[in-house]
């Protein structure tokens, strides 16, 4: 199984007083520890950077994020990021910019996540 992680899971994660037995802190560890592949953008390695303080917990993240494999997105990701948010917000459901091309990412599938 593939996994694209999303930042507030990572921050559960990698807080030292976080909720370490959410079932998707529980889920993303197993993952680790198990034979999934857990991906990672950009976008969630700088909003991770910008959410925790100090020279030591940027190095700590860093350091994790340089085993994960990264999906970088295309323009027509961004163009389809748009759509998704688009079609969400037809529908009575307001997503943010980030969220929708994460969501693109994932849709994107084999493509993107080998």
């Amino acid at each position: 199984m593939s996994l694209l992680v999303d930042t507030s899971v990572w921050s559960l994660a990698l807080r030292r007083d976080g909720e370490l037995q959410t079932r998707e802190v529980v889920a993303l560890r197993n993952a680790l520890l198990g034979t999934d592949q857990v991906f990672s953008t950009g976008l969630v390695l700088q909003e991770l950077l910008q959410g925790f303080a100090g020279p030591k917990a940027r190095d700590s993240i860093v350091e994790r994020f340089t085993a994960l494999a990264f999906v970088e997105p295309d323009r027509q990701d961004y163009i389809d990021a748009a759509e998704v948010r688009n079609t969400c917000r037809r529908n009575g459901v307001q997503i943010g910019t980030i969220d929708a091309l994460l969501i693109q990412l994932w849709n994107h599938g084999d493509t993107v996540l080998p």
